[in-house]
This record gives C-alpha cells, sequence and structure tokens, in this order.
C-alpha cells in the first residue's frame, strides 16, 4: 500500500471518530460476549496494556472483577479518553493516556516496562496496510515479558448479509480498489448521520502469516459475538 493511501485512509477514521465520538460510544455500552470469556481468564494482579481501549468497557468490567494488577488504556480518541477515565475514576491501578499506534513511537515512555498480555479488541482492523499492521505488533511484542500473550478480535461483519449491505465503493473517498490491498472495505455509518470507515476483514490464514513473521504462536482461536456468533474473531498469541 502506497504512503498516501495509507495516510487517507487513517485520515478517514480519525474524522470518523472525531465527528461520531459520542454516537459510536453510545452503540458500545457492554461488553461483547468474546471479551467477557477472555476477561474471565485474566490474572487480576497482571500487567496489562489495552490497545483501542475506548470509552474504557474493558477498564470498568476488569475493576468491577476485582482486578488490582496494572492496566494501561491507549486511545487515540480524547472523548472516549475522558469517558474512560470517568467510568474509572479514582483507581491508581488504571491508566490512560493518548497515543496513534500508527505513529513511529507510539510506545515510548509507556509507565509500565514489561505487560504479561496486550490486548487489542476491534482495533488492529482500523489499521491499513499489512506494513503497518506488522510494524505496530512488531512494537507491541517489544514491551509483553518474556512468555507474554497477545490477545485481540477482529470484526467479521463480512459474516452478516445485514453489514455487507454497507460496504460503499472506493470513489466515495477518492480511491480506487487497485489503491487498497485485499481484504479492505469502505462501511457506512448511520447512527446521528452519515459516515465512512476504513475496515480490514482478515481470514485465519492472514492472521497466521502475521503471527509468524512477528514471532508468535497462535495458541487460541474462536468465533463469537453478534446475533450469529460469528461476528468477531478472536485469537490468543503466546512470544515464540
Amino acid at each position: 500500500m502506497q504512503a498516501e493511501t495509507r495516510a487517507r485512509l487513517l485520515d478517514v477514521n480519525r474524522v470518523f471518530y472525531q465527528t461520531f465520538a459520542r454516537q459510536f460510544s453510545s452503540t458500545r455500552q457492554r461488553l461483547q460476549p468474546g471479551v467477557q470469556q477472555i476477561l474471565k481468564t485474566i490474572d487480576p494482579a497482571s500487567r496489562l496494556l489495552d490497545l483501542g481501549c475506548g470509552n474504557g468497557e474493558t477498564a470498568q468490567a476488569l475493576a468491577v472483577q476485582g482486578f488490582h494488577g496494572r492496566y494501561v488504556g491507549l486511545d487515540l480518541n480524547a472523548v472516549f479518553l475522558e469517558e474512560a477515565r470517568a467510568r474509572i475514576g479514582e483507581n491508581s491501578h488504571f491508566d490512560f493516556f493518548c497515543r496513534d499506534l500508527a505513529s513511529m513511537n507510539w510506545n515510548d515512555s509507556l509507565p509500565v516496562e514489561a505487560f504479561e498480555a496486550v490486548l487489542a479488541f476491534a482495533t488492529l482492523h482500523h489499521l491499513p496496510g499489512t506494513t503497518l499492521r506488522r510494524q505496530v505488533i512488531e512494537s507491541l511484542r517489544r514491551v509483553l515479558a518474556p512468555g507474554g500473550h497477545f490477545i485481540h478480535s477482529e470484526w467479521q461483519f463480512l459474516n452478516s448479509p445485514r453489514l455487507r449491505g454497507r460496504l460503499q465503493p472506493w470513489e466515495a473517498i477518492g480511491l480506487a480498489e487497485a489503491d487498497v490491498e485485499p481484504g479492505d472495505y469502505l462501511l457506512d455509518w448511520r447512527e446521528g448521520g452519515a459516515g465512512l470507515r476504513y475496515v480490514h476483514h482478515f481470514t485465519l490464514d492472514e492472521l497466521s502469516l502475521l503471527a509468524d513473521q512477528t514471532g508468535f504462536d497462535v495458541v487460541e482461536s474462536f468465533l463469537s459475538d453478534g446475533e450469529s456468533g460469528r461476528l468477531g474473531l478472536y485469537q490468543i498469541w503466546k512470544i515464540v
């Protein structure tokens, strides 16, 4: 993917979340079943890094279940971070920071040197281009403790006929099919106004290759979420 295309797609998503932050957050007031399943396995005394932490749903759920380790949540959107901090209140086990995963130094100066696990629920699929996604995973690997885990979920929107109907042509943002990579899509948004988002649809083979290229083994994979139970692909990777 050309740098200009990557920048255009990043800008599309940045504008979307700036414009529809409140509306989007209002649709994210409960954890997906797959996330709930993952959180049951989290050591309450562990050190966690949450990429794309959003409005703090995950952090709040951890707090409710007695998490007393160290949680660090990163997000680019100021509205989401404001809501996350309000949810948690004065809890010294939780910190939130504004970081852009598309920047080279997003993992600089974190308050924890090594995490037992890095979480990224519904985050990687908003990073355009194989090169950028590999760069982010290589960066997060460097802040994982030996034997640490990368736990993530990817939106499987093509499993839904309704969501397939939300796909939009690349010409809507001045691009063409030839500019993007296989698995890249543009979806519309209809809550409180019309918007567009870039999303990548991952396959199992693609994720297995990405894990191998970045020094991980895939140790668990399952589908969950939505009426069909097939709208979220969850994976747990372990450092090789």
